[in-house]
């Protein structure tokens, strides 16, 4: 999926890539990093990371659907982009449940 954000990314208005371009590549990388974070910490400190994962990727959502409308990105790239986005957003969903359930 980051592979495939960094195809549009290249695509952008210049001046874009370097505010709303570089917005949504921090979110990639932070709900990344909060991901991987959880993956391995203590069960008690989990939720902590996947919570924060949650609310970057919601942001994440948000922001890349504002380039879509704004019409920097393709609606063929947005689509590309869409199906893994849904999919991330389940898994975290039940991982984040599946923790919440064992605390």
């Amino acid at each position: 999926m980051y592979k495939a954000w960094q195809g549009a990314l290249n695509h952008f208005p210049r001046l874009t890539r370097y505010t709303l371009g570089s917005k949504i590549d921090l979110l990639f990388c932070d709900v990344l990093e909060n991901i991987l974070l959880a993956a391995y910490s203590p069960r008690n400190e989990k939720f902590s990371f996947l919570r924060q994962a949650n609310m970057k990727f919601d942001a994440l959502k948000f922001f890349l659907t504002m380039a879509w409308e704004l019409k920097y990105i393709e609606t063929k790239k947005f689509g590309a982009l869409s199906a893994p986005l849904s999919e991330v957003g389940k898994m975290l969903g039940k991982w984040m449940l599946s923790v919440k359930e064992h605390s």
